[in-house]
């Protein structure tokens, strides 16, 4: 897929995509960032742990308790189980985990602190938490500072109508392609067919990345995670791509 490109010129690195409608994206691309009400020990996570896990926009590297040399960026980190396991594995690399919904911040943060050590349990000196948007994010990072992004089963605003709130889109390229490194590797996972085929049109028409075609089962240093599980439960087979950063 990387290789076929031909087609009208580029705006941009990205081309018109012709065989699907393509609005441009909304002010927001996710749905409800609550869900059900929160306990007494989530209020407590999101209102003392959360913030020692801030980013500090003018220089996110120096958010960390290091200076990593390497950064990495999860954009919709759900259960955090894949972030955790990455910080895990690669101690070295800073890693920032995006994600709005706070059930979703509460269970990443109630792995790193027990009941009662919000407020002074040590916490990954290699893991910081944007609980926002993730374009706010992108547009204020410095230019070429990704080494590696992650995009793990996303919401698949699976009807045709609601495409523009889908992450990988056109216009987004652009924004992301900005901020990462050339030969920066961006990860995208997907079990759904109308998402699947939606990357598969959305990177056919681009020119930022390289895009081979996606693997069938996970590739290997690739951690699993809660919504793969489900997908491969309920018979779906969920895709993995490996785009790299041209340039």
């Amino acid at each position: 897929m990387g290789k076929d490109r031909s087609g009208a010129g580029s705006e941009g690195g990205v081309r018109t995509v012709t065989a699907i409608e393509v609005k441009p994206p909304p002010d927001r691309l996710y749905g409800r960032a609550k869900g059900h009400k929160l306990r007494p020990r989530q209020e407590k996570l999101l209102a003392v742990t959360l913030p020692r896990l801030a980013v500090d926009l003018k220089d996110p590297v120096g958010s960390f308790g290091f200076r990593p040399a390497v950064l990495w960026l999860e954009i919709g980190f759900g259960g955090g189980e894949h972030a955790l396991a990455q910080i895990a594995a690669f101690p070295g690399i800073g890693l920032i985990a995006c994600e709005v919904f706070e059930n979703g911040i509460c269970s990443l943060l109630s792995r790193l602190v027990p009941d009662g050590g919000e407020a002074d349990e040590t916490l990954p000196a290699n893991l910081r938490v944007w609980p926002d948007d993730a374009r706010l994010l992108l547009a204020k990072l410095p230019d070429a500072c990704l080494d590696r992004v992650f995009l793990l089963f996303p919401d698949p605003w699976p009807k045709a109508r609601h495409a523009k709130r889908r992450f990988v889109h056109p216009a987004m390229l652009p924004l992301l392609a900005r901020v990462m490194k050339s030969g920066a590797t961006w990860r995208v996972a997907s079990d759904d067919p109308t998402y699947q085929a939606w990357v598969r049109s959305v990177m056919a028409a681009q020119t930022l990345f390289d895009a081979p075609p996606p693997a069938g089962t996970r590739p290997m240093g690739w951690p699993p995670t809660r919504y793969e599980a489900k997908a491969l439960r309920s018979g779906r087979l969920p895709l993995y791509w490996t785009f790299s950063k041209l340039g």
